[in-house]
């Protein structure tokens, strides 16, 4: 579905500095640290539709094991005695700051940054044990801290800085950019999402949908455990030991199960 393709196939790589990618079907090896000659590539597909609508996906590798990052960023967080891999992991995230940092003003020397949705998201919890906010769990696990992620969309003239609280998903990305944009949906596939426009102007939207969450391996056949049920503010998670109940918006920790009190 893309024009253009520069990245990886696989889920990550096994080294990040001068890397062989994919660009167009072909191979070929780029010198450099992989999320900044991504970023390089990025700015160069904005160069050259600067005066044409485009759509850019630039999906980062990082923060990802292998825990490798340039030196400029990660003897900062050395010096503050952090061990290897966290230092590694600090600098992973820094580096993307910088990067997105880059795409934005690369769209502002352009002129486009007035008229461009730029839209930020990570894909699932930290892979290891580190720092997440006190959240319950982390990558592969469907509770809070498994599957809650940023979300930050900007579209300047258009949005005001505001916090959307409610619970909402990947899936709901597409119908948003369709409604947004003013297109309408051809009809052939079933859309799982819904709108989120309202709440990204400012308005109230009252949502009624339960988002299902889902520990599946590849090749594996779906699994009704572990799994999870999110609606409004209430979580529930199904363990092989049996099933846990959070009211998210007052224990955001899930500290206290409900299941029993609230069957």
């Amino acid at each position: 579905g893309f024009d253009e393709f520069v990245g990886l196939l696989g889920g990550h790589l096994t080294n990040y500095f001068n890397t062989t990618l994919e660009i167009d079907q072909k191979n070929q090896n780029l010198p450099g640290y992989l999320p900044d000659v991504l970023t390089d590539k990025a700015i160069d597909f904005m160069e050259r539709n600067e005066k044409t609508p485009f759509f850019l996906y630039l999906p980062y590798n990082t923060p990802h094991s292998p825990h490798q990052v340039p030196d400029e960023y990660f003897d900062s967080y050395k010096s503050e005695g952090l061990d290897d891999e966290l230092a590694a992991i600090h600098g992973m995230v820094e580096n993307i700051d910088s990067n997105v940092g880059r795409v934005l003003k690369k769209l502002e020397d352009m002129g486009l940054d007035q008229n461009t949705l730029v839209i930020f998201l990570t894909d699932n919890g930290p892979n290891g044990v580190r720092f997440n906010d006190n959240m319950k769990g982390r990558k592969g696990s469907v509770n809070e801290g498994g599957v809650r992620v940023p979300s930050f969309w900007r579209w300047k003239g258009k949005f005001e800085p505001r916090i959307v609280t409610a619970a909402s998903a990947h899936i709901d990305v597409f119908p948003t950019l369709v409604d947004l944009l003013g297109l309408e949906n051809n009809g052939i596939r079933t859309i799982d999402g819904i709108s989120l426009k309202p709440l990204l102007l400012g308005n109230d939207l009252e949502i009624e949908r339960p988002i299902f969450s889902q520990v599946a391996q590849p090749q594996s056949e779906l699994t009704y455990y572990p799994g999870a049920i999110r609606e409004d503010q209430m979580l529930l998670v199904l363990n092989e030991n049996g099933e846990e109940l959070f009211d998210m918006s007052n224990d955001p920790n899930q500290k206290k199960d409900l299941a029993d009190e609230k069957p």
